[in-house]
């Protein structure tokens, strides 16, 4: 097999060490040397020195957990050219586990040019994508303590939710703050309500009427002071984006024309994929690499499933978020698009369907810079006129009519 780098490197990375394998290919002669070097800086350093006094061009490494970003980071400022590997595309054979043999196979495959490299975006992207993707996280623990907080609720039997859509609104705030100062008439609690709530005052005097205890109170401010926290810091988060977003202002602007995508979703977008379309080929590779596309699982001729594949689970979930906002856009192609595909598919599909859409005019638009240009909701009925006509003959037909087709004149 040709040998494409002939002065390669294999780095197996783990939390305290890194072993590290130099291969050189002089005169059809292949000759290895490996090192095991700590995580700590000063080792990172001395393994970047090492590396180039082996003359070393090009490197491999797998992408495990956190541990390989700090390895990057260091080798990226020395003449490097890194590769960062997906684990699951270059196992060895079963049975030769060991860390030396590790970091020998990834230089092996290295030396041949066997590993495709996974997608790592400049710093700034990197920065803007751990800001987004930690107010994610901590918007999913606030959801979770919010259920708690409805939980604690449900066991004094305040029916809160029942009546009121949102419980930390401005007046299922008020009544939960008036539950913890020790109020418990149901009268006083359904003052709280402002007068836009749509419950009768019978009914929500009832579902304040429980039985809160000292235990409950205490619960119910625990939640609700942790549910601030969230709120601060998502508030702190928020301000730090938008500091630092205006490399990406234009790319912003240029997502939130897409029917669905608001200024956070454009800015996750634009975060994931980063801002150079050039990394993917075509538009296929970045839809399969964010998991939007069925995997091939065929045997004896038989498809076994079309699921979806794996992929980029934060872009991913954004784009399905994005997907459902698009599919209620009135008089949209994106709407028109997924009732077509309900119908045939069901709904699941269809957002997929949209999620892929919203991927790819995404796609276009960050390569050519260019603004969204909606179809229309009559696209489909247009590109296939005649096709649309026989349907709607066989329907009427069906029904017991007898139409005879007569053109407008132009």
């Amino acid at each position: 097999m040709e040998v494409l780098y002939p002065h390669c490197a294999g780095l197996d990375v783990h939390k305290e060490t890194v072993v590290a394998c130099a291969r050189h290919m002089v005169n059809g002669t292949v000759t290895r040397e490996v090192r095991t070097f700590k995580t700590t800086t000063k080792d990172l350093l001395a393994l970047s020195e090492w590396l180039s006094s082996q003359g070393c061009t090009h490197l491999a490494m797998e992408a495990t957990g956190v541990y390989w970003k700090p390895v990057w980071h260091i080798l990226s400022d020395g003449d490097f050219s890194l590769v960062l590997a997906n684990a699951a595309h270059v196992k060895n054979v079963p049975g030769r586990k060991t860390d030396v043999n590790d970091a020998t196979w990834l230089a092996d495959l290295m030396a041949h040019g066997l590993i495709r490299g996974s997608f790592v975006p400049d710093a700034q992207t990197q920065e803007l994508r751990g800001l987004l993707r930690t107010r994610k996280q901590f918007v999913r623990e606030r959801s979770s303590h919010v259920q708690r907080l409805q939980k604690t609720l449900e066991d004094a039997n305040i029916k809160l939710d029942s009546v009121i859509s949102d419980i930390l609104g401005l007046s299922g705030r008020a009544m939960i703050e008036a539950l913890i100062a020790g109020e418990s008439d149901p009268d006083a609690l359904a003052a709280f309500a402002h007068r836009r709530i749509k419950a009768p005052v019978g009914v929500l005097r009832e579902a304040l009427r429980g039985r809160v205890t000292h235990h409950h109170r205490f619960l119910l401010q625990l939640h609700l002071r942790h549910i601030d926290a969230l709120d601060d810091a998502i508030g702190v988060i928020d301000r730090e984006v938008d500091a630092h977003v205006e490399p990406f202002h234009m790319a912003v602007l240029l997502l939130t024309t897409i029917p669905g995508v608001s200024d956070l979703s454009a800015q996750v977008i634009r975060a994931e994929i980063g801002g150079d379309m050039s990394r993917f080929p075509t538009v296929g590779h970045l839809i399969s690499w964010a998991g939007l596309c069925p995997k091939n699982d065929e045997s004896a001729g038989k498809r076994r499933s079309n699921r979806m594949r794996k992929g980029a689970p934060w872009l991913k979930t954004t784009l399905i978020q994005c997907a459902w906002a698009a599919a209620r856009k009135n008089g949209s192609y994106l709407q028109a698009q997924f009732h077509r595909l309900r119908a045939r598919r069901g709904a699941k599909k269809a957002i997929g369907a949209l999620a892929a859409s919203i991927l790819t005019a995404a796609y276009h638009m960050l390569k050519d810079g260019t603004l969204y240009h909606d179809l229309g909701p009559d696209h489909f009925d247009c590109r296939a006129k005649t096709v649309q006509t026989k349907r709607l003959l066989t329907r009427l037909q069906r029904l017991g009519y007898a139409v005879q087709l007569t053109p407008l004149a132009a």
